[in-house]
């Protein structure tokens, strides 16, 4: 099962809700997908057993065969390329390593070589013996996509694989959440963050990805969250008090679940929920707030 940890913007807690979630559940698998700031690592602290460096392919023209007939830059959908009577420009930037240039060059005068594009680094955590993966972007690099394919290529088959997404709804999140089994959109009781839970609310329901909202630093006398998910249908499948004790052990770098018990029990009761709606296709009833003191 590939599970999603999401939100709309930064700050909200969604690594947070990621690593604790991840040390919750037997035989779990932590990749952090946010490539460009990966941080599950200062919480999680894992022991790193394997680390190699990323490529991505860029396209190089051998000029023997090509024509200039255009067609490479006609079948680029991100614009990368652009043929002039005698010299192909490419805009690596731009550059999705998507392979189709080369792939339909009538005069296969395209080939791909290897740029660096990052660090992969896997692991495990202890005393959980949660697996671990990292890709961190290199500084200046354009393009996280293909390196966050790279991440989600380490995902383990047949376990419970947990990843946290990069903040917002831009395509890095999109790569992220491409192909999983459920997101869950991490957000908090602000203006702000129902704004950015709207929006992403939007992008998984053009991919057709079930998803459900975990509301983090709530408060009882705040509804702003639950009107909203309760006008649109959306589960709110866990609410993570606004708690001074929490936020001290944030401070430290302390997951949750290892310093509060009870609350390692809530985000096994969380992925039993996620379970529940894949395997039924139904919705659970809402929770309510109290159910935090449970």
């Amino acid at each position: 099962m590939n599970i999603v940890i999401a939100s709309g913007k930064g700050g909200t807690g969604k690594t947070t809700i990621a690593t604790n979630l991840a040390l919750s559940l037997n035989g779990a698998v932590y990749l952090d997908c946010d490539v460009e700031e990966p941080d599950g690592h200062l919480f999680l602290k894992p022991v790193i057993e394997h680390k190699k460096t990323a490529f991505r392919l860029l396209p190089e023209i051998d000029y023997h065969k090509c024509t200039f007939c255009g067609q490479c830059a006609e079948i680029c959908q991100y614009h990368a390329l652009i043929v002039m009577p005698k010299q192909v420009l490419l805009f690596a930037e731009m550059c999705h390593s998507c392979g189709a240039c080369a792939y339909f060059c009538p005069e296969g005068a395209i080939q791909e070589k290897k740029k660096p594009l990052g660090i992969l680094r896997s692991g495990y955590v202890t005393p959980e013996g949660t697996e671990f993966v990292e890709g961190c972007l290199n500084i200046g690099e354009m393009m996280p996509g293909p390196l966050i394919r790279q991440v989600k290529e380490m995902m383990v088959p047949d376990r419970i694989n947990i990843l946290d997404a990069p903040p917002g709804t831009a395509c890095p999140m999109v790569e992220t959440v491409k192909n999983t089994d459920y997101c869950l959109l991490v957000t908090e009781p602000t203006p702000f963050g129902l704004h950015d839970l709207k929006l992403t609310v939007k992008v998984l329901q053009i991919l057709q990805l079930p998803f459900g909202v975990l509301e983090n630093k709530a408060m009882p006398q705040n509804d702003l969250i639950d009107k909203y998910c309760q006008d649109e249908g959306i589960p709110v499948l866990l609410r993570v008090p606004y708690d001074r004790q929490l936020a001290e052990a944030y401070s430290r770098g302390e997951p949750a679940v290892r310093v509060f018990p009870e609350m390692k029990q809530k985000f096994q009761k969380l992925f039993s929920r996620v379970e529940n709606i894949l395997k039924t296709k139904k919705q659970p009833i809402p929770i309510t707030f109290e159910e935090k003191e449970k």
